[in-house]
């Protein structure tokens, strides 16, 4: 009844940007926080960056101010804006997002399926 479908990965050289976007829709949704989380083989996933419905943003230490996440109007569509990619930024990236179904009074997390992103030096 939810999906999240993420798209915008790739392939690129360090130092270049990128930008991923993720998606959500099912019948009557109420869409609360959203977040961008990204996983390589053998680690934890790892917060990236977490956006509020009302627009509070927060990023994972180590991204030193090089990525900007963002939503749409709607506030149903994420977006992740990667400048000055770095090798070690190479991962799966996952979306996170807290919905509330028409039918139902609590709010669920839910996945994306990932997007790969590899930056190659």
């Amino acid at each position: 009844q939810v999906q999240l479908v993420e798209s915008g990965g790739g392939l690129v050289q360090a130092g270049e940007s990128l930008t991923l976007s993720c998606a959500a829709s099912g019948s009557g949704i109420s869409v609360n926080g959203m977040g961008w989380y990204r996983q390589v083989p053998g680690k934890q996933r790892e917060l990236v960056a977490h956006i509020t419905r009302g627009g509070q943003t927060t990023y994972a230490d180590s991204l030193e101010g090089r990525f900007t996440v963002s939503r749409d109007n709607s506030g149903n569509t994420m977006y992740l804006q990667m400048n000055s990619l770095k090798v070690e930024d190479t991962a799966v990236y996952y979306c996170n997002a807290e919905v509330r179904l028409r039918t139902s009074w609590v709010y669920d997390f839910y996945w994306g399926q990932g997007t790969q992103v590899t930056v190659s030096s």
